[in-house]
């Protein structure tokens, strides 16, 4: 996908910082724009709505298993749950624990 972002010219600082975060980081710059763009808009985003975002899980079975985990009490995480129960695949639990800024 592609996709154009127009500015002007009382933004030119914030393309600066993008360009030396993306030197720094040695990324490109859209590289640099999406992941602040993620970090801003899905950081207080739950995990189920995350994976749901991501086209990783249904609305569904996120309810399915926020049930299980009130019924069997909150010892297990919600993205172990859905993991055991063959509802999201762990490389896609990592990528949303990662958008959301924990780690297992």
């Amino acid at each position: 996908m592609q996709t154009t972002i127009y500015y002007k010219q009382e933004d030119d600082y914030l393309i600066e910082k993008v360009e030396k975060k993306a030197k720094r980081e040695r990324k490109s710059k859209s590289a640099v724009i999406l992941s602040v763009l993620e970090e801003y808009f899905e950081a207080e985003q739950r995990l189920g709505e995350i994976l749901s975002d991501l086209g990783a899980v249904s609305s569904d079975k996120v309810e399915e298993a926020l049930e299980e985990q009130k019924n069997k009490g909150k010892d297990k995480k919600i993205g172990e749950i859905l993991v055991d129960n063959d509802h999201v695949r762990e490389v896609d639990l990592d990528r949303a624990l990662e958008i959301q800024g924990e780690r297992r």
